[in-house]
């Protein structure tokens, strides 16, 4: 599973939106990786922010 993958399926699995911060410690990945690929979602719109800072999956 690729990382962005990760993040996607960590938020659709939570209930409530997500930080970069948040979604590191629960996933276990370093928090670079998880906002160079949150960057990426964003850019294709797979992520969007209902809160400033915290993201949910479309």
């Amino acid at each position: 599973m690729s990382t962005e993958e990760v993040i996607i399926a960590t938020l659709k699995e939570s209930e409530k939106p997500m930080s970069a911060g948040q979604i590191a410690d629960k996933t276990g990945l370093d928090r670079k990786l998880v906002d160079k690929a949150m960057s990426k979602l964003k850019t294709e719109e797979k992520i969007v922010s209902p809160v400033r800072c915290f993201w949910t999956a479309k």
